[in-house]
């Protein structure tokens, strides 16, 4: 939007975070001189989080790269695209011929889905080569929510969204949205919304292990010993099951499994779980009748519950106890979208509806799910010889080794492969053993639409964001180099040749865009090529630059179901059987020591912000947090440097005591760690901080679903007497007492 000669209104989404905050971004003489929140976006409304400013700062970063890097002896050198392509190419190939199509391994990190041309044209390039070895984010994040869709309501998309702006009860279980601004909940201003919750009188309990951000606006905060979730979920079911406090409504005319459930949880009372969880019997029967008597509620659960050992029973407990409250595909409880692009409808090939188990990993013999294996497994997959070795890796938009468990071990698989390329535009603690580097362009220089965050959107929303800053000629998007890459890994002489040029003709023709407009076109609000109808289409989109909503979510099922006789799969066998493991632990779990969880910052976003300086710059953001009786017993003060260990590793790290830490748990940020050699991040050097992945253990995971169990680490932390104190830290510890 043009306001005068110089002047000039951008309007896009933020896709530095799940929110799809809508933003204003004001030019003059082609810079920007302030990023503001739309006040116009239907969505959002106006809110912004700090993270903001890191869409101007990736853009002016120095040290971001925009031409693709060779490295050798004496250092990274520029080469020419083609060149890279065909190099990529050819050392792929040769990997593949010499030792099998699953020596070629593939990891894509988070940031995937905050870009629709990585999102469509990424899988199309990972099909082609062919590989078993798949791995991505997903299993160190959110992939349990996705097999409990999957067995429950037949397709991994579907995805419960907590129906935050109309319920009267929210529980809430290992997250902190305020920080995350949602998390598998795309819900801008998380802050007011929970304000407004209890502003009509609503209620919000939170439990975690930490007193946090979210805890601060919440009606009542529960500490809970980590990795012990899966005990208070069995036992609220207990009292629910008990007192027969269930009630399915509308959901019991397709829903199987009730008995079994009924049966399962029946060894699970409160007075049983109440020590190893650290919460009263007297407060579990509470909260168990509060939740199944309030006229709306929703349980929501994340990081905190999705990565810890018992993460797939605790995410398939969490959708049980809002079935059989009647609270699943209820107004006020979690509902399910209904997306302009929707990929619950979509080709196959774009969403598949998942599945499990159809191989297994080659070391340890983890499940595959929707094609991918678990991250835990990949360093074990490059070092231990054998058939079908990883010898050659690609990674895209990822950073591996400071956001998987054993960062160090898997620093060193890297550095023993024969080839590896990567999607990325830095040179960062994984990047760094690429022996090619593919850089794409960044938010600002392409256009972009959210597709996998609007399916996961409290409201059916739609919005397009067009280009800001052409890229130079010499710059490619991320959907080009896959499209290339796929061409040329698809061409094996003769007719193949031709065949792949004309797609990837024709694919480049359409282009991302393209795609989105047949999808929006042939979605639930398109035209669907109906020249005399009024509904969507990308152009259309294109006239509404702050953005469309649809409404809020309504009630779907059992239509919306994709399990063969459109019923909801209450108990799967999977998770019965799992819960003998559940069992087990009772008896066996450990409650002395300290326990290690991570931590969500709002200036930050995993690993890859830390070269803004407007964002790390200030007091330290890197420190343990350790609750005053846990530091007194080791004679540790604030801002002094700690080492902690465990069985995988140790770290130094300031520390800063607090008494928003339960006894007995300490909590490390997620996403530092940047003092590792020949990383070429200027700002983030100086800002290192340590890798809470250098802790983490590879050999701790979820059994169903293969995801690391972040949540619950056993640690030591002991004080360095000779070490000097942080300064920085000393100084904010003092001003804010």
């Amino acid at each position: 939007m043009q306001t005068n000669s110089n002047e000039y209104k951008h309007h896009r989404s933020c896709n530095l975070c799940e929110a799809m905050c809508g933003v204003e971004i004001t030019l003059a003489d082609k810079k920007i001189i302030s990023i503001r929140g739309d006040k116009d976006d239907p969505f959002s409304k106006g809110h912004i989080c700090p993270k903001v400013v890191a869409l101007e700062d990736l853009y002016n970063d120095k040290d971001r790269l925009k031409y693709p890097v060779r490295r050798t002896s004496n250092g990274w050198e520029k080469i020419s695209w083609t060149e890279a392509f065909d190099e990529v190419a050819k050392q792929l190939k040769s990997v593949q011929s010499r030792y099998g199509n699953s020596a070629v391994g593939v990891y894509f990190g988070n940031p995937t889905i905050h870009n629709y041309g990585t999102t469509l044209f990424g899988p199309m390039f990972f099909a082609s080569l062919h590989t078993k070895n798949k791995f991505s984010a997903t299993s160190v994040d959110q992939l349990t929510h996705h097999i409990a869709s999957y067995f429950m309501f037949g397709h991994q998309l579907l995805l419960p969204v907590a129906d935050i702006e109309r319920t009267d009860f929210m529980l809430i279980l290992g997250a902190n949205p305020v920080v995350s601004n949602g998390s598998l909940l795309t819900a801008p201003d998380m802050a007011g919304k929970l304000k407004a919750l209890r502003k009509r009188g609503g209620k919000v309990v939170l439990v975690d292990p930490r007193r946090t951000e979210t805890a601060r606006l919440a009606s009542e905060h529960l500490f809970i010993r980590p990795g012990t979730d899966v005990f208070l979920l069995l036992a609220i079911l207990n009292v629910i099951f008990k007192e027969n406090l269930v009630n399915l409504g509308r959901l019991a005319a397709f829903t199987d499994g009730l008995k079994i459930v009924k049966k399962a949880v029946a060894d699970f009372p409160p007075e049983k779980v109440a020590e190893i969880t650290g919460i009263a019997q007297n407060k579990i029967q509470e909260l168990a009748r509060s939740f199944a008597k309030a006229k709306t509620a929703v349980c929501y659960g994340r990081m905190g519950v999705s990565t810890q050992e018992f993460g797939g029973v605790c995410q398939w407990l969490i959708n049980v106890l809002n079935i059989v409250t009647g609270n699943l595909d209820k107004v006020g409880g979690a509902l399910f979208t209904l997306p302009a692009f929707d990929p619950i409808t979509a080709p196959e090939s774009l969403a598949p509806k998942g599945s499990y188990g159809r191989w297994h990993s080659r070391v340890r013999k983890l499940p595959e799910f929707a094609g991918e294996l678990p991250s835990v497994a990949l360093a074990e997959e490059i070092l231990t010889p054998g058939k079908n070795q990883i010898k050659a890796l690609v990674t895209s938009a990822g950073n591996p080794v400071l956001s998987t468990p054993n960062g160090q071990q898997l620093d060193s698989a890297f550095a023993s492969l024969e080839f590896m390329v990567s999607i990325d535009f830095y040179i960062n603690e994984t990047t760094r053993h690429a022996h090619i580097i593919l850089p794409p362009t960044v938010a600002l220089e392409h256009d972009n639409y959210d597709l996998a965050l609007s399916l996961l959107a409290v409201e059916n929303v739609a919005k397009y964001s067009p280009v800001l800053f052409e890229p130079d000629s010499n710059q490619r998007h991320d959907w080009q180099i896959y499209l290339e890459l796929q061409s040329r890994m698809e061409s094996k002489g003769g007719l193949s040749d031709v065949v792949a040029q004309v797609k990837k003709q024709v694919m480049s023709y359409l282009g991302p865009s393209g795609m989105l407009d047949l999808g929006l076109q042939f979605g639930p609000y398109g035209t669907k090529f109906n020249p005399f109808s009024s509904g969507l289409s990308l152009n259309k989109l294109k006239e509404t630059p702050h953005g469309v909503s649809f409404g809020q979510l309504e009630p779907c099922l059992p239509e919306r179901l994709f399990t063969p006789a459109k019923t909801i799969k209450l108990a799967p066998e999977i998770y019965i059987k799992d819960l003998k493991r559940v069992k087990e632990k009772l008896t066996s779990i450990k409650t002395d020591g300290l326990f290690l969880i991570g931590r969500r910052q709002l200036s930050s976003s995993n690993s890859w912000l830390h070269n803004s300086l407007r964002l790390v710059k200030g007091r330290p953001k890197c420190v343990l947090l350790i609750n005053p009786e846990d530091a007194s017993k080791r004679n540790i003060t604030n801002g002094q440097t700690v080492v902690v260990s465990s069985r995988v590793g140790r770290i130094e790290i300031p520390v800063e005591i607090s008494e928003e830490m339960m006894l007995g748990v300490v909590s490390i940020p997620h996403g530092w760690g940047h003092n590792r050699s020949n990383v070429e991040l200027s700002v983030a050097k100086e800002h290192a901080g340590a890798s809470l992945n250098d802790l983490t253990d590879e050999l701790a995971i979820d059994a169903v679903s293969g995801t690391a169990a972040f949540s619950g680490v056993s640690v030591e932390v002991e004080a360095v007497s000779n070490r000097a104190y942080n300064r920085e830290l000393l100084e904010s510890l003092k001003a804010s007492d």
